[in-house]
């Protein structure tokens, strides 16, 4: 499947599609029957250029990069979907940390500011570019750690707490998308634990079979959003399409 319950000639939009998922949802989607236009939004790398396929650079992080990528794109129609596949889990000095003690501030902004801030900032931007006549998509990955509910063994505070704000965030923007975009499902992914640059330091412990590929996972991805439904909207999913517990 590749969002095959989007109306034909559907234009999608990926942020994030330098990163391992990013670009495979854009691989994906380029390649889908059903998809007439891919916009894949890169932060450093582009992803591989494909015929239908247009590349912009922007910058979570920045408020205005975000805002003019969403005004060069609303000057090409109407969006069907949009999915955000970004994430900041370590880079350098920033490392998930194994106690509350070693929480340093700067670091947990610098997360907070990429795993929250920035889609969010997604959704105020793109959510207005959603036609209105058919049913459209806005999905983000998350991650099961920001489950509340969900979190037995500590550590790791940053990344959860940035990913628990995000899925608060995004049940938030579905509650008032909903209101003048009746059909329009939002949702928080959870895309397992899948080998990428974001997950290589921490695979070792990882349950035998449940390492995912890319490729697999954004499959299994597109297969939830395409079963959703409108009531959905504002939910937490698994690649699995079991609801996840805030």
């Amino acid at each position: 499947m590749s969002l095959n319950s989007l109306t034909a000639n559907a234009t999608v939009v990926v942020v994030g599609a330098g990163g391992g998922i990013g670009s495979e949802f854009v691989r994906q989607l380029s390649s889908s029957q059903q998809i007439g236009r891919v916009f894949a939004l890169y932060r450093q790398t582009p992803p591989p250029d494909a015929a239908n396929t247009d590349n912009l650079a922007v910058d979570i992080a920045d408020e205005d990069s975000i805002r003019a990528a969403a005004e060069t794109i609303a000057g090409n129609g109407p969006v069907d979907a949009v999915i955000a596949a970004t994430g900041l889990l370590h880079d350098g000095p920033i490392q998930p940390e194994k106690s509350i003690a070693a929480i340093d501030g700067d670091a947990m902004l610098d997360v907070f500011r990429i795993n929250t801030v920035g889609p969010v900032l997604i959704a105020k931007h793109f959510l207005p570019l959603l036609r209105r006549d058919a049913r459209t998509l806005f999905a983000a990955l998350s991650a099961r750690v920001g489950s509340i509910a969900d979190n037995r063994l500590g550590g790791w505070a940053s990344y959860r707490a940035s990913k628990a704000a995000l899925n608060m965030l995004l049940r938030t923007a579905a509650i008032e998308h909903k209101r003048r975009w009746p059909e329009s499902i939002v949702a928080a992914l959870h895309p397992g634990t899948v080998d990428t640059p974001l997950s290589s330091p921490f695979q070792r412990r990882v349950p035998e079979g449940r390492l995912f590929t890319p490729a697999y996972s954004v499959e299994r991805l597109l297969e939830v959003l395409d079963n959703l439904e409108p009531p959905d909207s504002g939910g937490f999913f698994a690649w699995d399409g079991q609801a996840i517990p805030f």
